[in-house]
């Protein structure tokens, strides 16, 4: 079973930038894609970016185009996102997911293994 662990959060300025890492442990087998979303209250569940497994391109999805990147190390290495140009709309709980669909057009889903998210505060 894949473990994930979510790391970097922090309380930033406007304009500031940040990299999140998701520690990635346990036997890979089941999984098609590696991913983020953020959670924030009031707002649904936002696709962030996501990978499927084997390949080096990344998907992003809404604000995140554009301003973020996702990267993963070779293998079971971490993924990471980082983020530029942070704006408020961007404070939220930020949390790495497995998934079954990794897709620039489906979007972000079908989640089966996700950590415990890493917080962000843009404020000024």
């Amino acid at each position: 079973q894949v473990q994930l662990v979510e790391s970097g959060g922090a309380s930033v300025q406007p304009g500031d930038s940040l990299r999140l890492t998701c520690a990635v442990s346990g036997f890979p087998i089941g999984w098609y894609a590696i991913g983020w979303y953020r959670l924030a209250p009031g707002r649904e569940r936002e696709e962030i970016s996501c990978m499927v497994g084997g390949e080096q391109s990344a998907n992003y999805f809404g604000s995140a185009k554009g301003r973020f990147t996702m990267s993963r190390d070779e293998g079971m290495g971490p993924a990471y996102l980082h983020m530029s140009d942070l704006t408020t709309e961007d404070s939220g709980t930020y949390v790495c997911a497995t998934s079954w669909m990794c897709d620039p057009h489906q979007g972000f889903g079908g989640f089966d293994q996700w950590g415990q998210g890493t917080e962000v505060l843009v404020s000024s």
